[in-house]
């Protein structure tokens, strides 16, 4: 994201999200001065910047006592060629971006997907981030999942947010960049990652779903249950659409073609680490809900078991952590010797450990038996929806040179509800 030449126009690439329609991607990106929202793009062996897309920008003022202006732009690039790779810039006439590229994703429910994913990745002490970039730059994701956690807190009247926009656009404007909200993004009630990102659907990116391959992958904001000053009503507005989303994507035609539910949220339901956050209580809010709320908030354990949620994916600890697949705090592998092939209840994976100022945690000695594997590493988890019937993840220790430290298959021969019995 350096900044044009042109009038100093500086523009700020946030980048590439899917929009839920196929054949489409969005692409944002930040202005300090109002101009046109374009974006011109040609497939890669074409006529350079042959077509054009226009879309529109929206005024952000950042709460803090400086109330800076930005505008965010938006624009949808439709039409796109299955698995083409496109060469863009974005901008107007007043000055552009540097030159980008992307690969439109394939469409087909027999594609294979593959992910990075993480979260608690800031700009400060962003470990990871140099070995996220070249391997995006080498084509070996197809979608980067971020967690929560991104330091567009706004530190400095968003300063900071802004840089690291900066940071992050070696990977975000090559790959769609999905995100759900954590803790440190709750200044001024979100405002910073409501407008900073475009995800699909019409909540500010608060919560959403879409489709990938086999897999319908729900992203879903942990915070409606820890900042009530902002209207409990979030929560129960969430949970009432977390309810009808599963219910649809649970609908024999819809599970026979996309028969993985991923979830992905910031705060675990479960962890084992010794700070006393919400995940190391038996009754943690983000699991079993609060009763201090009139009525009481229901939790999403109940929810996603009900369902049938293969994969539940988490951050904001700061550590690597695989559980066995766990329900009502106890264990319930699919076997001794294979406890992923058909596994009898969701497997959670808490990876938080990408790298951010506060460094790593640390474990609780005595985990409880459905913790399967910790580690305190820096850095990040790899996954691929392999076909409708497996599922691979494997954690990668920055700290040690790019190692794979970690990895599993899941292996479902059956989905949803009554693949718990």
């Amino acid at each position: 994201m350096c900044p044009c030449a042109l009038k100093h126009f500086c523009y700020q690439i946030i980048g590439l999200s899917v929009t839920g329609v196929p054949g489409s991607m969005e692409v944002t990106w930040t202005t300090f001065n109002k101009t046109e929202s374009l974006v011109e793009y040609g497939l890669v062996g074409g006529r350079l910047f042959e077509m054009t897309s226009k879309g529109y920008s929206t005024l952000f003022v950042d709460s803090g006592h400086e109330k800076r202006h930005m505008y965010i732009h938006r624009v949808i690039l439709t039409g796109l060629k299955p698995a083409a790779t496109y060469l863009y810039h974005c901008g107007s006439d007043e000055g552009w971006s540097d030159v980008f590229s992307f690969t439109a994703l394939n469409d087909s429910t027999c594609f294979s997907p593959k992910f990075a994913l993480y979260g608690d990745l800031g700009n400060e002490n962003p470990q990871s981030l140099a070995r996220l970039q070249k391997e995006t730059q080498l084509g070996m994701y197809d979608v980067i999942l971020h967690i929560g956690k991104f330091h567009t807190e706004p530190y400095d009247n968003a300063r900071i947010g802004d840089e690291f926009m900066r940071q992050i656009q070696s990977i975000a404007a090559y790959v769609p960049y999905m995100t759900c909200p954590g803790n440190h993004e709750a200044a001024y009630n979100f405002s910073n990652y409501r407008n900073r990102f475009s995800m699909p659907g019409q909540t500010e990116s608060l919560w959403y779903s879409w489709n990938l391959g086999s897999a319908h992958i729900i992203s879903l904001s942990t915070e409606v249950y820890f900042y009530l000053e902002f209207g409990k009503e979030l929560l129960f507005k969430q949970y009432e659409w977390l309810k009808k989303d599963l219910e649809e994507a649970n609908l024999p035609e819809n599970r026979a073609v996309r028969p993985w539910i991923i979830t992905m949220g910031h705060r675990p339901m479960y962890c084992s680490d010794d700070d006393l956050d919400d995940c190391t209580r038996f009754d943690s809010y983000v699991r079993l809900g609060r009763n201090d709320t009139k009525p009481p908030a229901p939790g999403l354990e109940d929810l996603f078991y009900r369902y049938g949620v293969d994969l539940e994916l988490w951050a904001h600890e700061h550590t690597y952590e695989r559980l066995w697949p766990v329900y009502g705090d106890k264990v319930y592998n699919g076997s001794s010797e294979q406890p992923y092939v058909n596994p009898k209840a969701p497997v959670h994976i808490i990876t938080g450990s990408a790298g951010c100022r506060e460094k790593t945690d640390t474990f609780n000695p005595n985990p409880k038996e459905w913790s399967a594997f910790r580690s305190t590493d820096y850095g990040y988890t790899r996954m691929q929806v392999v076909n409708t019937t497996h599922l691979y993840l494997e954690q990668v220790s920055d700290d040690q040179y790019g190692k794979v430290i970690d990895s599993i298959w899941v292996v479902k021969e059956k989905h949803g509800f009554s693949a718990w019995f």
